[in-house]
């Protein structure tokens, strides 16, 4: 059933019955993707899409880990201390293909098994097809590494029921299959030993069938579930979560006392406090912004300017490079992040802005 394999070590792109298979290959990273491996996606979706025999796209990960664990952040690290341009380059990439994943004209189901971080969202969510399983660990921990939550990250977020996209984007938080499901991240939970067996119904889909066909196929696969232990607290997030400046979100917090809020300060406290305050305007901007383009054109702009911020070099290096957890934040606290710091992230880059094939 395999033919026409195409395989570079880090990507495998192959086709199996109907089924065109793209399965990210760098197990021992969680199959963190670099931009050879952003790069084949795309060609592999061009070759799929005008491919008449295939008729669905499977993402998925080698390993037990997980799909993905987001983008290659030691080398983007190198990049942004010698002042390189692979930040440039790669988020270039991979947007134009998250917004291209968004507007796939085939069925695009991925499989959210394991750990899918940061990129990892961004190969994944943006799919019409999104399937999570009991061992999913869904999160965007971008603010703790100096950073927030791209790849589209601000337009899913800002889309989750009331104020579940911000605590999600401001505390990293990991959500499991069901809170993906309520989170609007993801369509269907399949148990992870039945995955297999999925895969290979999909790989008999004929060429043509619908994506609500699709649907239906995984329904049959699925537990039902729909809301996971977030659904729960929602109530409580969206009472401290609903403000428009970081300040006013953690007054909420001390004001509240309850142990679940002073953990969420905890976990606030350990975050890079620019960073959060980009958060929290991307997302709120994101919230009024109707497509997704237009969010990952804002997300660009900051993105360039995240690179050449000392915040984000030493938030890889606490966390990635020398793995101390002890990042030095510049400004250390909120109510020193100004907004003369901010407004680079939000300003028009002119010849740099990020533009889309079908709307140049």
């Amino acid at each position: 059933m395999n033919d026409a394999t195409a395989a570079d070590g880090d990507l495998i792109v192959r086709r199996e019955g109907a089924l065109g298979v793209i399965r990210l290959n760098r197990p021992k990273a969680i199959n963190a993707m670099t931009l050879e491996m952003s790069e084949g996606i795309d060609a592999a979706l061009d070759r799929f899409e005008h491919d008449g025999e295939v008729a669905v796209v499977l993402l998925e990960g080698a390993g037990e880990r997980g799909l993905c664990a987001g983008g290659d952040i030691r080398g983007l690290y190198e990049s942004s201390k010698v002042g390189g341009d692979l930040g440039k380059v790669f988020w270039r990439q991979e947007y134009i293909m998250n917004a291209r994943i968004a507007k796939y004209p085939k069925p695009y189901v991925a499989f959210m098994d394991g750990l899918v971080m940061g990129g990892g969202v961004g190969l994944s969510a943006h799919g019409r097809h999104r399937v999570v399983t009991e061992k999913t660990k869904l999160a965007m921990p971008e603010v703790g590494l100096g950073f927030f939550p791209d790849v589209g990250g601000t337009y899913l977020l800002s889309r989750a029921p009331g104020e579940l996209g911000t605590y999600f984007g401001l505390t990293g938080a990991t959500m499991n299959g069901p809170d993906a499901i309520y989170a609007k991240f993801a369509d269907a939970v399949v148990p992870s030993a039945k995955l297999a067996a999925l895969r290979e119904a999909l790989t008999q889909v004929r060429p043509g069938t619908t994506s609500a066909a699709i649907d239906s196929l995984i329904r049959g696969f699925a537990t039902g579930e729909t809301a996971g232990p977030v659904a729960a607290l929602q109530a409580k997030i969206d009472g401290w979560f609903a403000r428009g400046r970081m300040e006013d979100i953690v007054e909420a917090l001390k004001a509240d006392g309850s142990d679940l809020a002073q953990a969420m300060l905890t976990t606030l406290g350990e975050k890079s406090p620019r960073g959060m305050v980009v958060t929290l305007k991307l997302l709120r901007l994101a919230r009024a912004t109707a497509t997704l383009e237009e969010c990952l054109v804002r997300e660009y702009r900051a993105a360039l300017e995240v690179f050449a911020s000392d915040d984000f070099r030493e938030g890889v290096r606490a966390a990635v490079i020398d793995k101390d957890r002890n990042p030095k934040w510049s400004p250390p606290r909120i109510e020193d992040v100004t907004p003369e710091m901010v407004a680079p992230y939000f300003a028009g880059i002119g010849a740099d802005e990020l533009t889309f094939p079908d709307s140049k």
